[in-house]
């Protein structure tokens, strides 16, 4: 009995902060439909189709409308116009990122899609500057590119015309032009340990793009205590940090100071200074 009325007094409190949140917030922000405790609009949007829900929501609420995910308001732009103004028009007061939990949780808020603020930049005019160095946008790119083009018409050859499902062959292309720049090398297409971070990063992929993935960032205090694909998510981020952290330790001991090879070597040689 005194558990169930602990139970009962937890579900009244949460319910009178979500109707509190919600009914504090609305005034400053865009129109949108009413949101219901706890759960807010993840009811009204249809998750095989969102790009057509939230299309049906700009025809009654505008191109720019709130919607509610659990307790965390979301604005959403749509149309061109409304994209345009944010992101191009006024792009230097829209080029915060939101606050992800999960991501946070993996990258510890490094890196550059979800970091923020000083951080990021500074990655990122790195990155950017290391990348031009090493041909991107320039001619010198193209040997790279043209070398796995080869690769990968010998790879369709293989097939003998016959019918065959190419994604993912189409996959591994870009992601070795990726690995040469960053590891130096270029894996072949059976090279079991490319499978596998091919494997854990398509995972992920799909993971992200999931209605699941939302419910995770929203409801992050209560989330390790349920099961579901959040956690697949977070063991393959950890495969794959394990495995980039061996070829960290490879360059560290091969590294040649006044000849960087690859991405790794600009970012440790940039560490040391």
């Amino acid at each position: 009995m005194d558990s169930l009325v602990v139970l009962v007094l937890c579900l009244s409190c949460l319910l009178l902060l979500s109707l509190w949140r919600q009914s504090s917030g609305r005034g400053k922000l865009p129109p949108g439909p009413t949101p219901l405790p706890v759960i807010g609009n993840i009811l009204q949007i249809g998750i095989k189709d969102i790009s057509k829900s939230l299309t049906n929501l700009s025809k009654v609420y505008g191109p720019v409308f709130t919607l509610y995910f659990g307790l965390k308001p979301i604005v959403v732009l749509h149309g061109y116009e409304a994209v345009k103004e944010a992101l191009i028009d006024l792009g230097e007061e829209f080029s915060g990122r939101g606050i992800f939990p999960l991501a946070e949780r993996a990258n510890r808020g490094f890196g550059i899609v979800f970091s923020n603020g000083k951080k990021w930049k500074e990655i990122r005019r790195f990155s950017l500057m290391t990348l031009r160095n090493f041909g991107m946008g320039k001619r010198s790119i193209e040997d790279r590119v043209q070398e796995e083009a080869r690769c990968l018409v010998e790879e369709l050859r293989k097939t003998k015309a016959s019918p065959c499902d190419p994604t993912f062959i189409l996959g591994c292309a870009p992601c070795n032009v990726i690995c040469s720049i960053i590891f130096h090398k270029r894996f072949d297409y059976k090279d079991q340990q490319f499978l596998n971070l091919m494997e854990k990063l398509n995972e992920n992929i799909k993971i992200l793009s999931s209605p699941w993935i939302q419910i995770c960032n929203n409801f992050s205090p209560i989330i390790d205590y349920f099961p579901g694909t959040h956690n697949k998510l977070l063991k393959n981020v950890a495969f794959m940090k394990s495995y980039i952290l061996e070829k960290v330790k490879e360059h560290q001991e091969s590294m040649d100071m006044n000849n960087p090879q690859d991405f790794i070597d600009c970012f440790l040689m940039k560490m040391e200074k």
